[in-house]
């Protein structure tokens, strides 16, 4: 697989997870997320070894598993090479037990700690938002948290790099309930991206590049928008614990859940909806019969 270019100095890798490459004048390349696993982190030193590139530096940007997996045998082949992410992003990534632990709740039993959420430790080093030359180029960070609790999207003159602030439609089509760990946060991330001038090319961090920035915020608020209004309905059914409330959003939006990871991830997102309309003064929550339920105030 080659790279795609979107600019003079600006690649795609595509994937199951987009990887974004900058390259400066002398030769180096900045990586920007390194996928789920070797298999991923391989394919794509390759494609940049073959563009004649050499990799100077990594950008993770947030610590899901997707998007730093590869990390580990990135740094095999090059131990020099400087690992930068979000602050509490790049705690998880060094220690990346934390993933599964926060979102199983305790210490996740072995069928939870799979590639997809546990990915290899890397070292990374905590980095602010703003301007920043990494590895010999200049981009710019963007925070967009929501997706995750810190995330930036990455720029570079007209080339966006949204991250999961932002989906593809075929990913949104797909999955239903969009992951965030605070869907108010995900929802202005990415009304904020419409603020940005001179964008020609976003990248989401699942999906096809597009020239239409704002359709594809369009389609990602329709989308988070319509998963809120599910949990809603699913509350004012009756007053629930989040795991039946859960099957009743589950059937609304046609989600069948197989796998015990599935039901993990699809929780987060119930439960990142139900802050949201807890904040918002729509339902309340209350212990009931030794149970933690929601229902509509």
């Amino acid at each position: 697989m080659t790279l795609l270019p979107l600019s003079d100095d600006t690649f795609l890798f595509p994937g199951a997870v987009n990887s974004l490459i900058f390259a400066d004048e002398s030769g180096g390349a900045l990586l920007v997320d390194t996928g789920l696993d070797e298999s991923h982190a391989r394919k794509l030193l390759r494609a940049v070894q073959d563009a004649g590139l050499t990799p100077s530096a990594v950008l993770n940007t947030h610590s899901h598993a997707d998007h730093h997996g590869g990390n580990a045998f990135v740094l095999r082949r090059f131990p020099e090479l400087p690992v930068c992410a979000p602050p509490l992003e790049a705690a998880i990534i060094h220690f990346p037990m934390l993933e599964p632990l926060y979102l199983y709740g305790a210490l996740p039993p072995r069928e939870l700690q799979t590639k997809f959420l546990l990915a290899p430790s890397s070292s990374a080093r905590p980095l602010e938002a703003g301007t920043h030359t990494l590895g010999g180029v200049k981009v710019e960070l963007l925070e967009v948290p929501g997706h995750a609790v810190q995330m930036y999207a990455v720029r570079r003159g007209g080339v966006l790099y949204a991250a999961d602030a932002l989906f593809g439609p075929d990913t949104l089509a797909k999955h239903p309930l969009t992951f965030c760990a605070d869907s108010a946060e995900q929802k202005a991330s990415a009304a904020g991206l419409l603020n940005l001038h001179g964008i020609t090319v976003t990248v989401p961090g699942h999906g096809d590049p597009t020239g239409d920035l704002s359709e594809l915020v369009r389609l990602n608020q329709e989308s988070l928008e319509r998963t809120t209004t599910g949990v809603l309905e699913a509350v004012r059914a009756g007053a629930a614990s989040t795991d039946e409330l859960l099957a009743r959003v589950c059937d609304g939006l046609g989600v069948n859940m197989t796998h015990p990871g599935a039901a993990l991830l699809n929780r987060s997102v119930l439960s990142a909806h139900l802050s949201e309309l807890l904040h918002l003064g729509s339902i309340e929550m209350k212990v009931s019969g030794n149970r933690l339920i929601f229902a509509e105030r």
